[in-house]
């Protein structure tokens, strides 16, 4: 009648098979027995074990109003009064509401942190236990080492799992702006209506967390209120995304158009658009013009190398693609995948592992004649004026072409490659006014095709504005 506990099955998968074939064959097992497995999300996790379980999920909750009660619904009284110091429960609430904002920023993406990190019940307990020792070790008449609890909070207990810098600098915001004295005070709040209460039992803080809205504005967090607008468009389109992924997927039987027959005349059309492969020895011809040892001229070719890897693949996924919806040859896993996303105007996952990401078929393909549109006139026509940065399968290869082109340019001055520094300056000019390289003086490249996420650009004083345009 005990229970067994597997944990992190997602490392060990060869066993789970066994497991279920114990307890299949099992012939006398106790009512109270059961067996409890955690696990990650893994495609190769046995289909039958899956099924024949109950799942749960431990989501973080969502909002500031679910994440404190949730946070204070394991709070007990004589942990509320663990320390007679004035500074811990307004340290502890703090410390709660710090643990509910990191968590809530990662919904929002790129624009709530540039890297998603795992931030857990485990870092509000540990920042909970270094702040109950820190006022246990006090002395009264210093007072609490603020300089020390925001190291601590952020760069320690939470930043510990932070790897960016940005996002470390805007951790070490948080708790400079919202741990010091000033906590203490009457006007204190970390965003207007949202501030520390001042109760004495925890039915008092549950109480004052039961009136915070339950939709919170970006703003609580320090962001502009469009975020929203980001988090609200990427959820509806997660959840067409998947209300799609579960539609059947038989062929039609009624009136209108088979699946395969929409497929096949998309293929067609795609194949007809599809540019014709690179020839490796015109191209290798062409460099040789243009000067093949020229760094900028071998990012070129290996550019050109990837868009024809993709160009290969879509070819013959298309060609295969309609044999297949033609009975010729068998329809294999891939096909079949490719054939189910088209329909869908998503792009296959063979050619979105080797290629970019976009929002639907339509605008990938769109994107990949541009693509090839840049490297083709390039080759032909010679190096451009400007260059469609986004448009490149390796940005950051391009920057260091660029960077060696110019150290070479300046030897005579006694550059090195290691101490040039990129320098960026946003135009006035629009596309069109580009008729001309840099000027030699000024040396670098022109680039277009960047894009502003979370911010404004003011082109009469050429710079960043805090709000971005109204949707």
């Amino acid at each position: 009648g005990g229970w067994l506990l597997l944990q992190n099955c997602h490392l060990g998968l060869e066993f789970l098979s066994e497991l279920m074939d114990t307890i299949a064959t099992t012939e006398s097992m106790s009512e109270g027995f059961r067996t409890w497995i955690t696990t990650e999300a893994h495609p190769e996790f046995p289909i039958n074990l899956l099924q024949s379980s109950i799942k749960f999920t431990n989501e973080p909750p969502q909002g500031v109003k679910a994440g404190l009660k949730r946070t204070y619904s394991a709070v007990t009284q004589d942990h509320l009064e663990v320390s007679n110091m004035p500074q811990w429960k307004p340290l502890l609430y703090a410390v709660a509401f710090l643990h509910t904002t990191v968590q809530e920023r990662r919904k929002f993406g790129p624009l709530g942190w540039n890297i998603p990190y795992e931030f857990n019940q485990a870092d509000f307990t540990a920042s909970v236990q270094f702040v109950q020792n820190h006022l246990d070790d006090m002395d009264t008449k210093r007072g609490v080492n603020w300089s020390c609890v925001r190291y601590m909070l952020g760069e320690v207990q939470y930043g510990g799992r932070v790897t960016d810098d940005l996002d470390k600098a805007l951790l070490n915001t948080y708790a400079r702006v919202w741990f010091g004295e000033h906590m203490f005070s009457e006007k204190f709040c970390f965003y207007k209506d949202y501030v520390i209460p001042k109760g004495k039992t925890v039915e008092d803080y549950l109480q004052y967390i039961e009136q915070l809205p339950v939709i919170d504005t970006p703003e609580v967090f320090g962001l502009h209120p469009n975020t929203d607008i980001t988090y609200q468009t990427n959820l509806a389109n997660e959840t067409l995304s998947t209300i799609v992924s579960i539609q059947p997927k038989d062929s039609g039987t009624g009136g209108g158009e088979t699946r395969e027959a929409v497929v096949q005349r998309l293929a067609d059309e795609m194949l007809e658009k599809l540019p014709p492969d690179y020839n490796p020895h015109e191209v290798k011809a062409q460099l040789q013009k243009m000067g093949a040892i020229q760094p900028i001229n071998i990012f070129l070719h290996q550019e050109i190398d990837r868009m024809q890897h993709v160009i290969s693949r879509v070819r013959t996924t298309l060609t295969d693609l309609k044999l297949a919806i033609d009975g010729t040859i068998i329809m294999s896993e891939e096909l079949q995948d490719a054939l189910d996303n088209m329909y869908d105007a998503r792009i296959p996952k063979l050619w979105f592992r080797i290629s970019w990401e976009s929002a639907t078929l339509g605008f990938w393909f769109t994107e990949l004649l541009e693509r090839n549109q840049q490297f083709s006139s390039w080759l032909q026509d010679g190096r451009p004026n400007q260059f469609w940065m986004t448009g490149f399968f390796n940005p950051q290869g391009f920057l260091t072409a660029m960077r060696q082109e110019t150290t070479r340019m300046n030897l005579a001055k006694g550059w090195a490659l290691d101490s040039v520094v990129l320098h960026n300056e946003v135009t006035k000019m629009m596309k069109e006014d580009v008729v001309g390289p840099p000027p030699a003086d000024i040396g670098g490249v022109y680039i277009y095709g960047l894009f502003l996420e979370g911010a404004g650009w003011d082109r009469r004083n050429s710079k960043l504005v805090e709000s971005a345009p109204k949707v």
